[in-house]
């Protein structure tokens, strides 16, 4: 699932092409999870901006037009619709370009409500702060973790400590901070470590373009290269860049996490 550097590099690359642009025409797929796409004709975008894995072009008409990727989703700008089955949404802007929404496996979404009204999408709504905004600091971060009894990685994918944080950037982060995955509380200078790791690893795979393991391609139809700088992430059995222990991997919470034993005691 593409997290906060692959949403952020795509965001970057289409927020100057959808700028004052106006949707003519829009068409989605019939499924409910595409056709709030519609509701935007004769809008026009203001900016594209992003709050943790979601995509926020601002309307002049007072609405949002909301998108997550989900797992396999991308977005595009081209100079037509191409003819792809897996296009779930399109929007024909005035300067003869479409907007191509593309998701092979339709675990994305596409929203349109009022300007900051979120309460019909809960995980935006209760998302904590933007990993890469000043509102995350390490001790809020700290204090977030302290409320639930959850395991670290789990509290951390459930985007309510801090948002735009996934599997990947949680595995590496937790790696650099020498935090084990099983583990259901930190202290104040763990989440310290934490909360630095957290932030280096996201600006890492934004300066890389993203991580592209499948399916995520940029705006530009191009894969990241940040899979070739993981220290951590899929790389079970191979020696710690650290200590060169072999990384082990097991599986906590229904989500297989990889981890170094001697880097990461429990």
């Amino acid at each position: 699932m593409p997290e906060l550097p692959e949403v952020e590099t795509i965001r970057r690359q289409l927020a100057p092409r959808l700028h004052h642009r106006r949707i003519l025409e829009a068409h989605s797929h019939p499924s409910e999870k595409f056709t709030p796409a519609t509701a935007t004709v004769g809008a026009t975008i203001g900016g594209l901006n992003r709050r943790g894995k979601y995509l926020i072009a601002a309307l002049d008409d007072g609405q949002e037009l909301i998108v997550h990727l989900g797992m396999t989703g991308s977005l595009a700008v081209t100079s037509d619709r191409p003819d792809d089955p897996y296009v779930r949404a399109w929007w024909r802007l005035d300067d003869h370009q479409v907007l191509i929404y593309r998701d092979v496996r339709r675990f994305g979404r596409i929203r349109c409500v009022p300007a900051g009204c979120y309460h019909t999408i809960p995980t935006l709504a209760a998302q904590g702060p933007d990993a890469l905004s000043t509102d995350f600091t390490a001790e809020g971060l700290y204090q977030a973790l302290r409320r639930s009894r959850r395991r670290i990685p789990t509290q951390l994918l459930s985007q309510r400590p801090v948002a735009g944080v996934g599997n990947i950037y949680a595995t590496e982060a937790l790696w650099r901070a020498g935090i084990h995955p099983a583990r259901r509380a930190v202290s104040r200078p763990a989440a310290t470590r934490l909360h630095a790791a957290l932030i280096q690893v996201l600006n890492a795979g934004l300066a890389n373009g993203g991580t592209t393991l499948r399916d995520y391609r940029n705006a530009d139809g191009r894969p990241g290269s940040n899979q070739d700088a993981l220290a951590c992430y899929g790389r079970s059995g191979q020696p710690c860049l650290r200590c060169a222990t072999d990384l082990q991997r097991r599986r906590y919470d229904a989500r297989t996490l990889t981890f170094c034993p001697q880097c990461q005691p429990r």
